[in-house]
């Protein structure tokens, strides 16, 4: 497997469009399989660090760091909630919950066109791998402020932004909304599916059809923060993975496009 694209690159720092399905890392239990850190070092040397993490299941920007020093300074700034994160995430709106602490509803049932969700999130005592809500004790503190770029009626486009950095945050809240993200197996529903099908009239594509999109539609589109050396602001992008482009398009073409805000 190849390095993925460099977003952005200089003495001190380098940050890497990581794809759907590659781990930063190695979890706990280890593996054989590629990381994104494996490619890294043995292109940069063992001495790069990544300052956080994606879920394995997401893609976008991933931040490394080539200095003690730099490591030091950019993990101070998560820790103190400083960084500007940006996802983009497409989910699929389904019933809306009787859950206190999640969006509220329109008469249509729809997403209102900005909420956040204050949830804490913890570790599944059922499930190791999945992480929860905890609405009473329990957990630790959690938020997330979501906005709606794209509204097609069942999928939605939005703008995700965590204000702490829990593990599957913005995946277990956008589930406690009722709204989880498209192919997310952990979180979401497993027979929700964008087809061509389910988009176009009088649809006459194969018997077996293909989602247009199957990995996770959730996207790490931007990264803000104070630069180490320099103390200068610095925002690093990264483009929409080719399906999710595909997604969209064909969900503006077929699905109706009602712009959020």
């Amino acid at each position: 497997m190849t390095l993925p694209d460099i977003l952005y690159e200089d003495d001190q720092l380098a940050a890497f469009d990581k794809p759907a399905g590659l781990p930063v890392a190695a979890g706990r239990r280890g593996g054989a399989g590629a990381t994104l850190m494996g490619l890294v070092r043995a292109r940069f040397g063992a001495s790069i660090s990544n300052v956080h993490r994606l879920d394995d299941e997401a893609s976008g920007v991933v931040l490394c760091a080539k200095t003690k020093q730099a490591l030091d300074f950019l993990s101070g700034q998560f820790q103190s909630k400083t960084v500007r994160k940006v996802f983009d995430a497409l989910c699929v709106v389904g019933e809306a919950p009787a859950q206190a602490g999640t969006a509220a509803r329109g008469p249509s049932g729809a997403l209102p066109p900005e909420f956040s969700v204050d949830l804490a999130v913890g570790e599944d005592e059922a499930d190791p791998a999945r992480m929860r809500v905890f609405r009473r004790r329990g957990g630790r503190p959690s938020s997330t402020a979501f906005r709606v770029l794209e509204d097609f009626g069942r999928f939605v486009l939005l703008e995700c932004r965590p204000l702490s950095g829990r593990p599957h945050q913005v995946r277990v809240h956008l589930a406690a909304a009722g709204a989880p993200v498209l192919n997310d197996a952990t979180y979401g529903d497993p027979g929700a599916r964008l087809l061509l099908s389910g988009l176009k009239r009088g649809y006459k594509g194969r018997a077996e059809e293909k989602p247009l999109m199957s990995a996770l539609a959730l996207h790490a589109c931007a990264l803000g923060f104070t630069h180490p050396s320099t103390r200068e602001e610095v925002e690093i992008a990264a483009p929409l993975p080719a399906d999710f482009g595909i997604a969209l398009k064909y969900l503006r073409r077929f699905a109706g496009r009602r712009p959020g805000l």
